[in-house]
Order: C-alpha cells, then sequence, then structure tokens
C-alpha cells in the first residue's frame, strides 16, 4: 500500500493523462499546433502535458476537452 508521502502514483497518473490526451488528439488528426492554439494553451504547456511533465489546472484540461470534443471524464478515468 502506498503512503501519503509517496508520490510516485501521482507521476504515473499523470502519464496516462498525457497518453490519454495525445491519444484522442492523434485519432481525431488534429495537430499539437491546433489544440493548443484552440484550447488558449501555449505548445509547451501542451508537450509537457502529453509528456507527464506538467501539473494542469481544471481549467486547463477542460479546454482541451472541449476542443477534443470528448468529457473530461474520459481522459481522467
Amino acid at each position: 500500500m502506498q503512503t501519503p508521502d509517496d508520490d510516485a502514483w501521482l507521476l504515473e497518473r499523470s502519464r496516462v493523462l498525457g497518453d490519454r490526451i495525445r491519444a484522442e488528439r492523434q485519432r481525431r488528426r488534429i495537430s499539437q499546433e491546433r489544440l493548443h492554439l484552440s484550447a488558449g494553451i501555449s505548445r509547451d504547456v501542451l508537450q509537457r502535458i502529453e509528456s507527464g511533465r506538467h501539473n494542469p489546472t481544471l481549467f486547463t484540461l477542460l479546454r482541451i476537452a472541449r476542443v477534443l470534443d470528448v468529457p473530461l471524464a474520459d481522459l481522467v478515468r
């Protein structure tokens, strides 16, 4: 069992989230350029989210989900 001080699971969940966003973006044939511009976030932030190296805000995730036309729950499940 993981203790509250063990944040390794958070990093893994962040990578999974990024993988889901990238997969959905590619499935819909949306470029990173189009997604970051449409979502109103920087390309660098999008790249870091997709690689699991960024902790996005709820608002950022909602913007991404809206552009991808998927429920937020599908990305963070």
